[in-house]
């Protein structure tokens, strides 16, 4: 799978933001990446990079610095629905944590507890539960 990171531009946005999951993931996910890209945009936190595949938008995926102790999260993954089941959402993934670990700190998520795909996806990328919860979400850091 030929995929890449990029950041969004004036170019690509539009194709990024019309990103949608399958309906049964959005009390989850937002259900299109535009909301993710307004938190990036209006928000210091979070920083968007689009997911593509031989040119195509495929996914969203977000990350920022917590700037009390330094650690890296991952957030807003949105793979689109027509583009699930082929590891798009483990490539994403490892592709951010080789740019991530470049930067001091751990690297966290956070997923709802009923979302065990999600789990499942970071689990098998090497992320452990920490026993923390940010709101109502569960964290996992990167062993």
């Amino acid at each position: 799978m030929d995929l890449s990171l990029e950041p969004i531009t004036s170019d690509n946005w539009r194709e990024v933001a019309d990103l949608a999951p399958r309906d049964d993931q959005r009390r989850f996910v937002y259900a299109l990446a535009a909301r993710y890209l307004l938190l990036g945009m209006l928000e210091d936190t979070w920083h968007n990079l689009g997911a593509f595949e031989d040119g195509t938008a495929v996914a969203h995926v977000m990350y920022g610095t917590d700037p009390e102790d330094g650690s890296q999260w991952i957030g807003g993954l949105l793979v689109d629905a027509a583009h699930q089941g082929r590891g798009v959402g483990r490539r994403v993934v490892a592709l951010l944590i080789e740019r991530l670990r470049e930067q001091p700190g751990p690297i966290r998520m956070s997923y709802h507890p009923d979302n065990e795909a999600s789990r499942a996806l970071f689990a098998g990328l090497g992320f452990v539960e920490t026993g923390e919860m940010a709101d109502d979400e569960r964290i996992m850091e990167l062993s």
